[in-house]
């Protein structure tokens, strides 16, 4: 086993101990649409994406919510601290210092991009968001809560992403309108947006 599967195995390990049945899928989906987005993806990139939401899965490290005032902010704590657990799941398997501080990196951008590695894997998460989490979230919130979510992870994608979005299909009928109607309504509103790839 060389050390990318040994890294990959311990990744979704971690997060297949996840209390949200949806967190394994959302990694593997995550690193799917990143090869999808950027074919050539790196090992840095494919870390990232497949761990980018590691602290997750590990209750007593997870950052919680009820505990920012803000969700950007809960959203940049989250970043860093999986950030963090990979950096130390990376030493475990004595992968390069750069290799370490590459995905350090992404990981803590992977909520907002910002340059063009950080941004594919924004969108990479964020397609995997209404492509796998969303019913699951949807099942769990409030009307509010999941309008208010859908429309932070619409802000990061650009139109030709978002078409991607208006593609999915859900079991549940009442989520497919409710998504399109914020699509919609989104989309009558200028809003600032990560670049596309």
């Amino acid at each position: 086993m060389d050390s990318m599967d040994g890294i990959e195995n311990h990744i979704v390990s971690i997060i297949g101990r996840s209390l949200l049945p949806e967190d394994p899928i959302h990694a593997r989906n995550t690193l799917e649409w990143l090869l999808r987005l950027r074919p050539d993806a790196d090992k840095a990139l494919r870390i990232a994406a497949l761990g980018h939401d590691i602290e997750r899965a590990i209750e007593e490290r997870k950052v919680r919510r009820k505990n920012y005032g803000s969700y950007e902010e809960f959203k940049d704590a989250h970043a860093l601290n999986s950030a963090r657990i990979l950096a130390e799941i990376m030493r475990e398997h004595d992968m390069g210092r750069e290799l370490i501080d590459d995905v350090f990196y992404l990981v803590r951008h992977h909520e907002e991009g910002g340059e063009e590695r950080t941004n594919v894997l924004c969108h990479a998460d964020s397609i995997s968001f209404f492509n796998v989490n969303l019913p699951y979230y949807f099942s769990r919130n409030s009307l509010e809560e999941t309008r208010d979510r859908c429309l932070w992870g619409l802000r990061r994608l650009s139109g030709s992403l978002r078409e991607i979005v208006v593609s999915f299909r859900y079991k549940n009928k009442e989520l497919q309108p409710l998504l399109m109607t914020w699509i919609s309504d989104f989309s009558r509103v200028l809003t600032p947006e990560v670049p596309a790839p």
